[in-house]
């Protein structure tokens, strides 16, 4: 458990924002929920909300991103680990009575159109997870265009089941997404040990010489 005020705060706006969003969060909630004096916010965030939003953003994205790639390492292989991220994440919110989800995701949607610094974060996160789930596909022998598709079919279908799951209050939004993202990971994957050759198209011809 943490100490240290500031990352108590930070650590507290996290919870809070990846339950109840960014907008209906108050900072006098936040430094009552980490149990740290009101000033003590602007002390370490001078410029208020926004500042302490934009760390909270890169600090989970840091943290799920690690958790996710746990995940993969510990999977026996890539299809497995796909597998495995989407059944963690439905344990996380059954566990959590569907109040948890991926914080980054919920800012996103209130911020994307208003609040162009924390959207600017939220895009950085999300660039870092899409650059992870490339090079994993890739270490896997997928071509990067192909590797990167699946990277963001994956993120979308996990993000977007997120929301169906906890609207809908069951995980099965997660276990569809779940077997469609590794059905997407096991057809590219088949068709390199088909063909021996990756699914990108070959290079043009070269006119002869002479």
């Amino acid at each position: 458990m943490r100490t240290n005020t500031k990352e108590r705060i930070v650590d507290s706006s996290a919870t809070l924002f990846r339950r109840q969003g960014y907008t209906a969060t108050g900072v006098k909630q936040i430094v009552a929920e980490a149990e740290a004096p009101f000033s003590s916010l602007y002390h370490f965030f001078p410029e208020g909300k926004d500042q302490l939003a934009a760390e909270v953003i890169r600090s989970s994205g840091l943290f799920f991103g690690e958790l996710v790639e746990a995940v993969f390492d510990a999977a026996p292989d890539v299809l497995t680990g796909v597998l495995d991220c989407f059944a963690g994440a439905a344990e996380t919110l059954r566990q959590t009575n569907y109040a948890d989800a991926c914080p980054i995701a919920t800012v996103a949607l209130e911020v994307a159109s208003t609040n162009e610094p924390l959207r600017l974060a939220t895009a950085e996160v999300f660039e870092g997870w899409l650059r992870s789930g490339t090079e994993r596909f890739a270490r896997a022998g997928l071509p990067e265009t192909r590797a990167r598709e699946l990277a963001i079919g994956m993120i979308a279908a996990l993000e977007g089941a997120f929301v169906l799951s906890r609207a809908m209050r069951t995980t099965e939004p997660l276990e569809v997404a779940g077997a469609h993202a590794a059905a997407a990971v096991k057809a590219a994957l088949s068709n390199i040990e088909v063909t021996g050759s990756s699914d990108e198209p070959p290079a043009p011809a070269r006119a002869p010489r002479g």
